[in-house]
């Protein structure tokens, strides 16, 4: 048997791959997050399958199930909202399934802050403008974050910054980031990307948190700052500009 870690998608039913889709309907266990992963691809288990809902299961609990599925010779499909390599927590159930000698593969999934970027009509890196995107997020209730990735560290580089779980902080956000981007720079928060209820708020570092506050979004959204979201004047990229050798033209 093997466990597979299948990226569901940002939220959205049929973003979830083709392979992901396939594999969900091949095997007999499934292991979920009930808040997080859209209940219509439940659909795609086959017949008879044993469907557990993680969100109230501690990490021995769905190891347990891991185990029990192996003992069974039973594939299991643990699906993850987004993608399995950002903030998926799929590293220490990794670690369980190692120590427990039980096989697993990873089958990726489309991440939240690319269903964001879709939902702003917005390409994140953009020609002379900004090259590079960070994902992260802020230490409150949850773990802390590793010395020197602190939002004022991370915003000396001027990149495009993508914050997972921090729109119930986002005055502090805006806070941190305000000496290194200005209160012009351009920020968004994305909602339930890609879901019915979709909510896009656009705007600055000095009037986004007002938005969030006043939106109440608190949580399941990506806040985005960096100056390509407004980006207008830049030049074209060298993959497609006429000036660029093509061998064989």
């Amino acid at each position: 048997m093997t466990v597979y870690f299948i990226g569901a998608g940002p939220g959205a039913a049929d973003l979830i791959t083709v392979r992901g889709a396939r594999t969900l309907a091949a095997c007999h266990v499934c292991l979920y997050a009930g808040s997080l992963v859209p209940p219509e691809l439940l659909a795609e288990c086959p017949p008879g399958a044993r469907l557990v809902d993680t969100a109230q299961l501690d990490l021995d609990e769905i190891t347990a199930e891991f185990t029990r599925a192996h003992a069974a010779g039973h594939d299991v499909a643990r699906l993850h909202s987004g993608d399995p390599s950002v903030f998926s927590a799929v590293a220490e159930q990794m670690r369980r399934l190692d120590a427990a000698g039980v096989p697993y593969e990873v089958v990726p999934g489309v991440p939240a802050f690319a269903a964001a970027a879709a939902a702003l009509k917005r390409e994140l890196t953009v020609p002379t403008v900004g090259q590079t995107v960070i994902l992260t997020r802020v230490a409150q209730r949850a773990t802390a974050m590793p010395e020197g990735e602190d939002l004022a560290t991370l915003g000396r580089s001027g990149a495009l910054l993508v914050l997972h779980l921090a729109t119930g902080y986002a005055d502090r956000v805006a806070a941190e980031l305000l000496p290194h981007y200005g209160a012009d720079c351009p920020a968004a928060v994305v909602a339930l990307a890609s879901r019915p209820g979709e909510l896009v708020l656009r705007g600055t570092l000095a009037d986004i948190a007002d938005q969030v506050r006043e939106a109440g979004v608190k949580r399941t959204a990506v806040i985005l700052v960096g100056r390509t979201l407004a980006a207008e004047h830049f030049g074209d990229s060298h993959l497609y500009s006429a000036a660029r050798h093509r061998p064989g033209r």
